[in-house]
């Protein structure tokens, strides 16, 4: 399981033009599900994600996390974060999980943050998206399970 986790000062996304999710300061959350991942693996980041220290103290340093700035976490499913492109000039989608199998472990990650005290906006699973965001710093980090 892949989370590329975005320090954002505001993310959105929407569908059809329509605004399906939004968040101010917190993260935005890419999320790809691969084939051997389970929901001990999306708990498992779900709780890493939600406790990552990327955003500054009073000094400057990274040493908070999104919930001791009162932030928001926005989860946008992205299959092509578990692209191969490792050969060619063209990727490789074999090994990211069927869709079935990556709708339900990217609903149970989102609500596993859930369950840890977050709002949790989300995009809608296999629609095409358009996804907004100010990164803060930048800061983009690739956590995997």
């Amino acid at each position: 399981m892949i989370a590329l986790m975005q320090r954002v000062s505001h993310a959105s996304v929407r569908v059809e033009n329509k605004m399906v999710g939004e968040i101010k300061q917190g993260l935005l959350v890419l999320l790809a599900v691969e084939p051997d991942d389970t929901e001990a693996k999306a708990k498992r980041l779900a709780e890493r994600v939600a406790g990552y220290r990327i955003f500054a103290d009073e000094e400057g340093k990274m040493n908070l996390n999104v919930k001791q700035v009162a932030g928001d976490i926005l989860v946008v499913s992205q299959f092509t974060l578990a692209a191969n492109t490792s050969k060619g000039m063209r990727p490789s989608f074999t090994s990211a999980a069927s869709p079935q199998m990556s709708e339900q472990l990217y609903q149970f990650f989102c609500q596993q943050l859930r369950v840890l005290g977050f709002t949790v906006p989300t995009g809608v699973f296999g629609a095409d998206m358009q996804v907004s965001l100010t990164n803060d710093g930048p800061v983009t980090i690739n956590l995997q399970v």
